[in-house]
């Protein structure tokens, strides 16, 4: 993702620059560019009238980087920038929606030419310090510079680019505290408060998808084990790959689509009958041969494991002596396995680079980007200095650092000071969406059916707090052939209202009666409700519900957790869903378990029961039936693993159901709820 803007007469150019202490903000409503009036959560940006795209899809890090900052010095004032750094979804898919003239370009140093000019200079960050990417960053947005690396700033300095050092980072800073805690001091009274930007200042370089061309599949789990009772140790013969430097030993997940991955616990590695290798997953005895742990995780469970889930992978490498003519390895692991083996040495996901996504953004108004880690002591002590600064009902848009721990942390952490999160690290032009208006398209809805005595069934997407699963993922699933064949509930985002009304008009210009858009957790934004203070909850429910009746998000997927654990919306919080939000009914968590309560005589609350396969759902929903009396109907929600399930997986599953079962819209869902538990109608 990235941004940028255009050359400013001399008047707004001193509107923006350092001098005086008026916040970046207050400076915005001077000028008027990005708009951002008291009554909306994200700036307004002009209507983009002819964007200079720039394919950087396969550039090198520190040139998205450097295009990325540019971008939100050139849209700042007027989109006309617009970056490929995606094509999951499509190259060219959203730029071709977006109904906007455009010119591509097959050099993307013909766009920095020829905008080159309106940035003042450059900012170098230091490598050995790659969090100096994002003070960098922060000091982009405020002296109107772009980002750059040692080895290009030789570049942008000489002809023809001439542009001069506005700061060097080089050496300034020892490590990731030293640089966040001098941003804060420095700079933080210069940047926007009305957002917040955590983002990653690195990601791994992008491996090429499936194996390695030279691996070979030497062991594959034919059943999908869940359980650990496929647990063992098994023996591995690498000895026909000896020869090179090193064999390398490869583990992914047998089925991908259901997050069950290989565990593996111990590896003991033999030369000629010798231990070269035995560690524990885990240990720091591991790290000396840990090759490639790209998206692996360890855990503590079953004596110390590190596993794989979905396409992620990890792999280890062994250097057998020279001269050795056995070489077997011995693996205590269990579940969905699938080894792979090869002795040319692959690409790692450990190799890293920097990135470009959101930084037009963050640029463009003037906010400052950090990423700490809340599961450190130190750390957290200044992410929460941060968030205390800031009025409630602020959002804070990126990711957190440490994945799943990183996110329940930092999420209840950001709820218990009013602030919500917007998942956008990897959201991409949001500069030029921003600029784009609503225009959303009428759904026809269908009839609802009868009452009757059946196990009523919805399906809900998850990931609807992601502004990127928004722009990729979702759009990924949307093109599926089969949607609008079985009635599912898309969960997202009401805020793309203003941060890329594009989207939304694009989903809902091309929805079947079939398709039901509802709020992603947890509402307008991404929050832990019980987290969040009661004296200002109310207030921001009532702030942001105008986004849920503009956008017909009227239906919440509520996520709630204290200490990493979900739990019950307390009483006053359900409350305020009820009356603040108007909500029909509502979803929470994403369980091992479905149920429906009423809260308070008067509100629906039905927990989902998450599924990751098709199998999954039909065996939640075959129990379901065996325990069901079927003198009354049943509820059930079942939440679809969006990063896992499609639309034809949902008409897979309806074409198992019986005649016992209906699959039903959540507007739908909650109306019978209501009629069957003799609930007054929803307003």
């Amino acid at each position: 993702m990235a941004r940028r803007f255009s050359i400013l007469c001399l008047a707004i150019l001193c509107a923006f620059s350092l001098s005086g202490v008026a916040s970046a903000s207050e400076k915005q409503a001077q000028t008027g560019k990005p708009e951002w009036s008291k009554n909306r959560e994200l700036p307004s940006f002009n209507k983009p009238k002819h964007l200079d795209v720039a394919d950087i899809y396969d550039a090198p890090g520190d040139i998205k980087l450097m295009m990325s900052t540019l971008q939100g010095i050139v849209n700042r004032e007027q989109p006309r920038m617009y970056l490929i750094e995606s094509q999951e979804e499509g190259k060219f898919t959203w730029l071709k929606d977006l109904e906007t003239p455009y010119t591509l370009h097959d050099d993307y140093w013909k766009v920095f030419s020829a905008y080159r000019k309106e940035a003042k200079g450059i900012i170098i960050y230091d490598p050995q310090v790659p969090d100096t990417i994002n003070v960098a960053t922060t000091l982009a947005g405020l002296k109107d510079g772009v980002v750059a690396s040692p080895e290009l700033a030789v570049t942008l300095t000489g002809k023809p680019y001439n542009l001069k050092v506005l700061d060097d980072l080089r050496g300034k800073f020892d490590d990731r505290m030293d640089a966040y805690t001098w941003q804060y001091e420095n700079l933080w009274k210069q940047t926007t408060h009305r957002m917040l930007i955590g983002l990653s200042p690195e990601t791994s370089v992008r491996i090429p998808p499936g194996l390695p061309e030279s691996f070979v599949t030497i062991a594959e789990d034919k059943d999908q084990v869940r359980d650990a009772s496929n647990r063992q140790t098994y023996t591995f013969d690498l000895s026909s790959y000896l020869g090179k430097s090193a064999v390398y030993l490869r583990f992914d997940d047998a089925f991908t689509q259901d997050g069950w991955g290989p565990a593996v616990h111990e590896v003991n590695v033999k030369a000629d009958g010798k231990t070269i290798a035995s560690f524990i997953a885990g240990s720091t005895e591991e790290q000396a041969f840990l090759y490639d742990a790209q998206n692996s995780k360890v855990s503590e469970g079953q004596g110390g494991h590190r596993f794989a889930d979905n396409g992620n992978y990890f792999v280890y490498d062994f250097k057998a002596p020279t001269g050795t003519k056995q070489l077997t390895a011995e693996v205590d692991m269990w579940n969905q396995y699938k080894i792979s083996t090869g002795n040319i040495q692959p690409p790692s996901a450990q190799q890293r680079e920097p990135y470009g996504y959101l930084r037009d953004y963050a640029v463009a108004n003037k906010a400052m980007v950090f990423w700490l880690d809340s599961n450190i002591p130190e750390q957290k002590a200044l992410f929460e200095k941060i968030m205390s600064k800031v009025d409630s009902g602020t959002p804070y848009l990126g990711w957190f650092s440490n994945d799943v721990e990183g996110e329940f942390s930092s999420v209840e952490i950001a709820s218990r000071y009013g602030v919500y999160v917007l998942a956008a690290d990897w959201f991409s032009n949001m500069t030029v969406f921003s600029g784009t208006k609503p225009n959303y398209a009428k759904v026809k809805t269908p009839k609802q059916p009868k009452l009757e005595n059946k196990i009523y069934v919805t399906y809900t997407f998850t990931e609807g707090d992601n502004f990127q699963y928004n722009q990729h993922r979702m759009r990924v699933m949307w093109d599926d052939p089969n949607r609008g064949k079985v009635p599912i509930n898309w969960t997202s985002s009401p805020l793309l209202h203003e941060g890329a009304p594009a989207i939304l008009n694009y989903y809902y210009k091309t929805a079947t009666e079939n398709d039901l858009i509802i709020a992603g957790p947890s509402g307008a934004g991404y929050f832990y409700p019980n987290a969040w203070p009661d004296n200002a909850f109310k207030v921001f429910l009532q702030q942001t519900e105008k986004y849920l009746q503009k956008t017909g998000m009227t239906i919440p997927y509520v996520l709630n957790r204290v200490d990493s654990q979900n739990v019950p919306l307390s009483p006053f919080k359900t409350e305020s869903y009820e009356k603040d939000y108007n909500a029909p009914g509502i979803f929470l968590s994403y369980e091992d378990k479905y149920g429906v309560e009423i809260i308070g005589d008067s509100l629906p609350v039905s927990t989902i029961r998450g599924i990751s396969t098709v199998q999954d759902g039909k065996n939640v929903l075959d129990d379901a039936k065996a325990n069901w009396d079927g003198k009354s109907p049943l509820f059930v929600s079942l939440g679809m693993l969006a990063w896992n399930m499609t639309p034809t997986d949902a008409f897979e599953l309806t074409q198992l159901l019986g005649e016992d079962y209906k699959v039903v819209r959540a507007d739908h869902y909650f109306s019978l709820i209501r009629e069957s538990y003799g609930l007054p109608k929803s307003k």
